[in-house]
């Protein structure tokens, strides 16, 4: 070890010195030892300058002798690394001296030599590099380089810069083949090494050349013009043209070494030194783009493109070239040619052969085994390849992601070409493409989230400005070089990637082009570059579809991609070639989504991978695709379809099975795939939550055009549609429900048009995806909530209405099934939005079948029983509306009646929440006025001005008015009696003024309405009710039908008028409705129809029972169920025991509200009623008057007969009715009722009901209608009987009536012209009138009569008028018909009624004899009596004997009362009635036999009691003393004599027969008659004995004794009778026997 004193240095060349010497011996032992010394002392840094520039010289000695190369290399390297002294001439020196051993002849020395020159002239550089690090700061600016006077040095630089500038300067002399300035005593020099030299100069030392201007003259002015210049060969050959006839010269070669050490120096200068060369650099690139045509050399081409693609690898350089070339105006555009270029080269590669390169000629499968040979062997592994056409080209693994590793640029060592294996330049290009775009898109995304962050942030620091938007860069340079780059590249970067797509047949280079497609698709979108956008992404999708797949969307597409420059670029992106299809393993076959149907189509595994790269594209850059959403969304349409997915719940898409056609067919590689793929695609939906408003807006268009051309292909066909819209609309509705507002209404105005579609499956997605985002939308937690939202919520809900337009069934059952799921889950929260719902529940039609109107009903029913309360008030109305619609719907009576339920439910709620309700409507009423009043126009609510609670009422009895109606009988009785019960129960809130909306818009309406319908219905008959529902007989037409439903609504009307009679008396109009029912009343008693008329005067008398309000509590009770509680309240009387009624019940409640009290009259002031009350009797004399008379007609059996119960019950009314009228019920009133009683009676039956009316005849029973005509009449004599004088004169109008009643027992009223059978012959079963057996209620009648006389013989009017006459008058009938009367017992009581009234009246008549008023009744009285007693009528054969004298004793008891009541006040009667009387009883004296009797009854037949009597009386009368005129005493004298002198007839006659007869008995007759006078002369004798003798005449006495010998005569008779009879003849005459008194004559004896 030596240890180095600093004063060592100073003298170092004398130390140095002796071992230079030692070298110059040439001894090499020594030589070696001094060399190892002298490298010790450099070492150790003890060597001077001068020591070392002797070092130097010796070295070249050794050098020029050719002794210890290697050492002496290694001795140059120590001496210029260890120290900088060596500066100048001497380390030119010493770099000569390496180079000149660099080109010895021995191969080690050779590379040691080149290796020391490359660390030399490393070393020249550092030691500038450190000298500028030590002056850092210090210097001042050097002045600017003039002209290039002085090439030896350059006197501005400092030592070691002064070294490196001579050096790289020589360098270049040196390659240029020029001699070197500095390097003195260089021999020879390659070009290559120089190069080389050169290149790693410039790429260690770019500082050096960029700080220093002398460095960077050099470089312009040498180094570009040597490369150019060197590259000239290469430019100009062409491969394949020898020499060309133009330059006799030969052109030369290119040089494989020396191009390719060229390429590499233009990697570096572009590299390094772009910014200072733009011009020299502009030409590089041109040329590196001409050594990529085909005609040049494969190595050519295979360099060139490894240099492209380090260029390829610095985007930032890229860049640079965009900014100074393609933006400049009148440049190159350098960077589109270089992106042009290497997809040319990409594409020549396909297309042209390569030259000398036969495999890629021959076939792919000989070649490399072939992707056949995988495909079918199975086992080989595929190589990874691209294949168009025939061609096959293989891909090798040729870089790192990133990193241009060239191969061939970095084959220093290679003289000769090498020559390149197939794939190479394809492969390199592939990766310089893939990295180009991995460069530029990254680049210009960091730069522009980098922009978008600051922007962020400037917003956040001045949140005033107005925001702006992050696309809208803040420097607007950078973002025209980054479109300008976009715009230069894209045509030939699609051009490239789409062929190298369509041609991959490895996964991973799939991939990788996709990912480049993918990511310039998505940087245009940022950049908003819409066309190359667009044509990325149609790359992408046709790629994914099957080759040829016609989709139109994506070839209009294509087309306007001008692209017309590259022309063989422009085919390659339109011509997707067939050869496609062999060498990719298929994955699926499916249908193609067509209009026309047409074969299958395949997908290969590489489609289902451009598929999931589209799914990326739209899922994580689905804010920049805007309008190519469409594209997107088409094609993905499309493959869904070939996959056969099918929407499921919520839109997302599930595997499915096809539904016709050949079925899908997928591969199990596929099958794994499928669920990943649709769950992809429901990702790439949600995602869209994450875009902003705008691009939302563009899925959601492109997703609705998508579904209209579905829709258009699926109109026509039944084939399946495709969903995939529809189904993804919905998708994309659910996941941006906080946002739903902005894309609300396109997308629902979309779907309802689907819903609209013919297409039932299509249609029902519509439906779906509508109801279920409008049940997402309500169920949503907005912010602000929904109830704080409003205009949100009728937004969301409106969808819901406007499908109540479609008319397709399944949609509205769709669309109710989601109202009945909204309200079960947010029923309670709709408010605002219920008129929207009912709505949709109430629009329903009858054209749409049973079963949406059930579920339409099902919703309405939940309202009803959950929803009532929490709903606005002014709803309320609606719900009735919507019940009503569904009571009038036609498909389902069950619904309707179930809906009146409804209504009474609602009408219920309504009476429990009144106050509530109305509190509320008011409120909402005030607004609408005051809105109506702004503009100036009236309120426009039905019933207005009544107020809104009442309007609701009426609402619903306007709605149950309606159902009343309907064609339904079962709707129509079910809605009646719901009506009148919500009247009866709820009535009481309304206040007064609506009543008379309730009287005569809803109940005279509805009145008229049935009265109309009921009199023009259909008397068809009706077979049976649907399906095998009987129907009773008094229904089977629709005429009975409405029969019954007038009854009901007269009934209920009429009862409303009987309970609420008090309220409605205190409305106006009161009289004019009560005018308005009784006409109806009239009108239905009318009818012709027994129930109805029937009815009718039920609800007659029910509006005539009223009572005029109460006064006293106690019937309270009674009537507390109709009485309006208002009316009970006011009472406010509380009986003993009984709690007081609340008093603030809500009917007082609310007229306290309205301030209307209701009013009662004060105590004792009868409202004045007669009015109505006369009314009443003119509709009752109407009808009657009407219904009684007889039909003008012959004997049409259809003729329409009241019936006996109408006709009782109207004769019934009449009482009642007379209490209220009786002030005033005159004479003519009381014929009109005469008149009608009468035609009542003489209506018959019909034959067919008359069993159940009629007794059997035997029976004497009166009907219910005769017995009410009777109490009809009673009720009026009593009333007379009590009433004023005046009254009394209708007496005899009362007489009158009933004794034409008492004549039907004789002759039964005639009933028109019919022809009516008596009863016993009718046949029960014939349409036959069968006339009433009138008998006991004549005698009924008679009875009335002669009881009625009892009491009113004396009245004035009774004598005035003659009744007693007309008594008997009336009898007189019955009396003369006798044994001809219908019924035996009618003369039988006609006789004891004469008797009895006889007995009152004839002392009234002997009363008022001097006035003359009874003198015509006499005779008729005579005519009665003598056509009794002497009747033309025979009595029945049958009669027994017993009858027979029961008849004789009544025949008796009138001669008596001759003979008590009437001969013995002869003098006060007329002679001429007592003349008649006298010959009356001299006819019956004188009995005249009748040949008809048999032997044995003769005796009785006779009526010899009968005879006697009338004798006895005559006898009695002519002898008694009371004969007052001569005349009586003369007719009773000539009675006498007539009979004797019959009597001696008889007997002459009877001795005479008895002589002839012999012995033969005579006739029984004569018999009989000679018994009778035999009888009748004891009679006499016996009368003669008790009379005066004065009061005989003579003449009588003559007579009788000359009978004395006749008698004797008879003496000789046979027959016992009349012995016994003669025996008591001759007994009297003893008291003849005396003594002859003397004759005194002339007054003296």
């Amino acid at each position: 070890t030596v240890w180095c004193d600093p004063s060592l240095k100073e003298n170092s060349s004398e130390v140095v010195q002796p071992f230079l010497m030692g070298c110059g011996t040439k001894e090499p032992k020594i030589t070696q030892l001094c060399l190892a010394a002298i490298q010790r002392l450099m070492s150790h840094e003890v060597v001077s300058e001068a020591a070392a520039g002797n070092i130097i010289n010796m070295l070249w000695q050794l050098m020029e002798n050719g002794l210890e190369e290697l050492k002496l290399l290694q001795t140059v390297l120590v001496l210029l690394t260890t120290n900088t002294i060596v500066h100048d001439e001497v380390l030119s020196k010493a770099i000569v001296l390496c180079f000149r051993l660099h080109f010895t002849k021995d191969n080690i020395t050779n590379n040691t030599a080149a290796a020391t020159v490359r660390q030399v002239v490393t070393v020249v550089f550092e030691r500038m590099v450190a000298e500028d690090e030590k002056f850092k700061g210090l210097t001042e600016e050097p002045p600017a380089v003039q002209g290039n006077s002085n090439r030896r040095s350059v006197s501005t630089l400092r030592p070691s810069a002064k070294d490196a500038y001579m050096l790289f300067q020589d360098l270049c002399q040196l390659v240029n083949a020029d001699a070197p300035y500095w390097l003195v005593g260089m021999t020879e020099m390659t070009r290559t090494f120089g190069l080389e030299l050169l290149e790693s100069v410039l790429n260690d030392f770019p500082e050096v050349f960029l700080q220093h201007q002398e460095f960077s003259f050099l470089l312009k002015e040498r180094v570009c013009p040597l490369v150019i210049k060197l590259f000239s060969p290469n430019i100009k050959f062409r491969q394949g043209c020898g020499s060309s006839a133009s330059s006799p010269a030969p052109v030369e070669k290119p040089y494989f070494p020396i191009c390719m050490r060229l390429l590499r120096v233009v990697s570096v200068l572009i590299k390094h030194f772009y910014s200072l060369l733009v011009t020299e650099c502009e030409i590089f690139l041109s040329l590196l783009v001409k050594f990529l045509d085909g005609e040049k050399p494969q190595w050519l081409r295979a360099v060139a493109v490894e240099s492209v693609h380090r260029l390829c690898v610095q985007p930032h350089l890229l860049r640079s070239f965009c900014q100074s070339y393609d933006m400049k105006q009148h440049s190159t555009k350098v960077f589109r040619d270089i992106v042009n270029a290497l997809g040319s080269f990409i594409q020549s590669l396909f297309i042209l052969p390569s030259a000398g390169n036969t495999s890629s000629t021959s076939t792919p499968g000989s070649a490399q085994g072939g992707p056949g040979a995988a495909g079918a062997g199975g086992g080989l592994i595929t190589q990874a390849a691209f294949e168009y056409r025939g061609t096959w080209i293989p891909l090798m693994n040729v870089s790192v992601q990133g990193s241009a590793k060239a191969t061939y640029l970095e084959m220093l060592d290679k003289v000769e070409p090498p020559s390149i294996p197939e794939g190479y330049a394809m492969s390199v290009a592939f990766s310089a493409l893939l990295d180009l775009v991995r460069g530029i898109t990254s680049l210009i995304e960091r730069e522009l989230s980098k922009q978008e962050q600051e922007a962020a942030m400037r917003e956040e620091a001045e949140p005033v400005s107005p925001p702006q938007r992050a696309r809208c860069p803040q420097d607007p340079m950078a973002h025209e070089v980054w479109e300008e780059m976009v715009n230069a590249c894209w045509c030939g970067l699609l051009a490239a990637l789409s062929l190298l797509l369509d041609a991959s047949t490895d996964e991973a280079a799939t991939e990788n082009i996709l990912k480049a497609e993918l990511s310039m698709a998505s940087l245009c979108g940022r950049l908003g570059l819409v066309t190359p956008r667009d044509a990325f992404i149609t790359a992408i999708c046709k790629a994914s579809l099957p080759p040829h797949y016609a989709l139109t969307i994506l070839s209009s597409n294509t087309a306007n991609l001008s692209n017309k420059v590259y022309s063989i670029q422009g085919q390659s992106v339109q011509m997707v070639s067939p050869s496609s299809e062999s060498h990719q393993q298929v994955v699926a076959v499916g249908q193609p989504l067509t209009a026309q149907p047409q074969g299958t189509v395949m997908l290969t595994a590489k489609n289902i991978q451009c598929m999931r790269t589209l799914l990326n594209l739209a899922h994580c850059h689905g804010g920049y695709l805007g309008t190519s959403w469409q594209l997107v969304l088409a094609t993905l349409q499309h493959l869904v379809w070939i996959l056969g997915l099918k929407p499921s719940v919520g839109g997302v898409l599930k595997p499915g099975r096809a539904v016709e056609g050949p079925s899908t067919v997928l591969t199990t590689a596929v099958m794994t795939d499928l669920p990943v793929i649709s769950n992809i695609l429901s990702r790439l939906f949600e995602s869209s939550q994450y875009l902003d408003d705008v691009s939302l807006h563009h899925l959601i268009n492109a997703l609705c055009s998508l579904s209209m051309e579905a829709m258009e292909m699926a109109y026509g066909n039944n084939k399946e549609p495709s969903l995939f819209a529809v189904a993804k609309l919905l998708e994309t509705g659910l996941v941006n429900m906080d946002r739903i507002e902005i894309l609300w209404r396109p997308l629902t105005a979309h779907l309802l048009e689907v819903c609209q579609h013919p297409n039932a499956r299509m249609r029902e997605w519509g439906a779906e995806a509508i109801t279920s985002l409008i049940k997402a939308g309500l169920s949503f937690k907005h912010d602000p909530p929904l109830s704080q939202n409003q205009r949100l919520q009728l937004l969301l809900l409106n969808p819901l209405k406007e499908l109540s337009n479609v008319l397709h069934a399944d949609i509205r059952q769709k669309q109710l099934e989601c109202v009945l799921q909204i309200l079960q889950n947010q029923g309670d929260t709709l408010g605002p939005g219920w008129p929207l719902v009912l709505g949709v529940i109430g629009a329903i039609r009858n054209d749409q079948g049973e079963s949406l109107i059930r579920t339409a009903f099902q919703c309405l029913q939940l309202v009803v029983t959950d929803f009532l309360p929490t709903m606005p008030c002014m709803c309320l109305q609606i719900v009735v509306d919507v019940a009503g619609s569904f009571g009038l719907q036609n498909q389902e009576l069950n619904i309707s009646l179930t809906s009146i339920g409804l209504l009474w439910n609602i009408s219920d709620y309504f009476f429990q929440r009144g106050e509530a309700i109305t509190e509320e409507l008011e409120r909402e009423e005030a607004v609408l006025l005051r809105q109506a009043q702004d503009k100036g126009e009236p309120l426009h609510r039905p019933f207005h001005p009544a107020p809104p609670f009442d309007c609701l009422w009426l609402c619903l009895y306007a709605k149950l008015g309606e159902l009343c109606v309907d064609p339904r009988p079962a709707v129509r009785k079910s809605a009646g009696q719901t009506m009148f019960s919500t009247i009866a129960a709820h009535g009481t809130l309304l206040q007064p003024p609506t009543w008379n909306i309730v009287v005569w818009k809803v109940l005279f309406h509805l009145l008229d309405c049935v009265r109309k319908s009921s009199t023009t219905a259909d008397k068809e008959k009706i077979e049976s009710g649907g399906g095998n529902i009987l129907i009773h007989h008094s229904r089977d037409t629709a005429e009975k039908q409405w029969a019954e439903t007038w009854v009901l609504t007269l009934a209920g009307v009429a009862r409303i008028f009987n309970t609420r009679r008090y309220l409605l008396q205190q409305l106006g109009d009161f009289f004019k409705a009560w005018e308005v029912l009784l006409d109806h009343i009239q009108s239905a008693a009318l009818s012709k129809n027994n129930e109805v008329s029937l009815a009718a005067l039920k609800s007659f008398q029910e509006i005539l029972q009223l009572v005029t309000p109460i006064k006293d509590t106690d019937k309270l009770d009674a009537l507390a169920m109709d009485v309006p509680p208002v009316l009970m309240e006011s009472l406010q009387v509380s009986g003993p025991g009984r709690p007081l009624v609340r008093s603030d019940s809500l009917a007082e409640r609310l007229a306290q509200r309205y301030g209307a009290q209701p009013s009662l009259p004060p105590p004792g002031e009868e409202l004045d009623d007669s009015a109505l009350w006369w009314s009443a009797w003119n509709t009752w004399y109407r009808i009657g008057t009407e219904c009684t008379r007889p039909p003008s007609g012959g004997t049409d059996k259809l003729v329409f007969v009241p019936s006996q119960p109408f006709l009782t019950a109207l004769i019934q009314i009449f009482p009642a009715l007379y209490q209220h009228i009786a002030g005033g019920f005159s004479m003519e009133d009381l014929k009109k009722l005469g008149v009608i009683l009468h035609g009542a009676v003489s209506v018959p039956i019909s034959s067919d009901s008359s069993p159940f009316i009629l007794p059997s005849y035997t029976e004497a029973v009166l009907t219910s209608l005769q017995e009410a005509v009777l109490t009809a009449l009673d009720v009026l004599q009593k009333a007379i009987c009590v009433g004023s004088e005046n009254l009394q004169v209708m007496y005899p109008a009362i007489f009158e009536q009933l004794l034409l009643f008492v004549e039907f027992s004789c002759k039964p009223p005639q009933y028109g012209k019919m022809e009516t059978k008596h009863v016993a012959n009718a046949k029960y079963n014939q349409a036959e009138w069968v006339a009433l057996n009138y008998v006991p209620f004549a005698e009924q009648s008679l009875e009335v009569v002669v009881d009625l006389y009892h009491k009113t013989a004396c009245h004035k009017a009774v004598i005035n008028e003659k009744v007693l006459q007309n008594i008997i008058k009336t009898l007189r009938i019955p009396l003369g018909l006798k044994y001809a009367c219908p019924a035996e017992s009618t003369w039988k009581l006609a006789v004891s009624s004469l008797l009895k009234v006889l007995s009152i009246g004839l002392p009234v008549a002997r009363q008022q004899a001097s006035s003359g008023k009874f003198d015509t009744m006499w005779p008729e009285l005579a005519n009665a009596f003598e056509d009794f007693l002497f009747t033309k009528s025979t009595p029945p054969d049958n009669l027994s004997i017993q009858e027979f004298q029961r008849n004789e004793a009544v025949d008796v008891q009138v001669v008596q009362l001759i003979s008590t009541e009437i001969l013995p006040f002869a003098n006060f009667i007329p002679k001429e009635f007592v003349g008649r009387i006298m010959s009356m009883l001299n006819k019956g004296s004188i009995h005249s036999q009748s040949s008809s009797f048999t032997e044995a009854e003769m005796d009785i037949r006779m009526r010899e009691e009968f005879s006697k009597v009338c004798f006895e009386t005559l006898l009695q009368f002519s002898f008694s003393n009371k004969v007052s005129t001569p005349q009586e005493g003369y007719i009773s004298r000539m009675a006498l004599s007539v009979l004797l002198q019959r009597a001696q007839d008889v007997l002459r006659r009877y001795v005479e027969d008895q002589r002839l007869s012999g012995r033969c008995p005579l006739p029984r007759q004569q018999v009989t008659e000679i018994i009778f006078v035999l009888k009748a002369i004891s009679t006499l004798m016996d009368s003669l004995k008790k009379t005066q003798p004065e009061n005989v005449d003579g003449n009588v006495w003559v007579q009788v004794i000359a009978l004395y010998p006749t008698l004797v005569e008879c003496i000789t008779c046979s027959s016992p009778e009349v012995s016994s009879a003669l025996k008591d003849a001759l007994g009297p005459f003893k008291d003849f026997m005396q003594p002859p008194v003397s004759k005194v004559q002339n007054g003296e004896s």
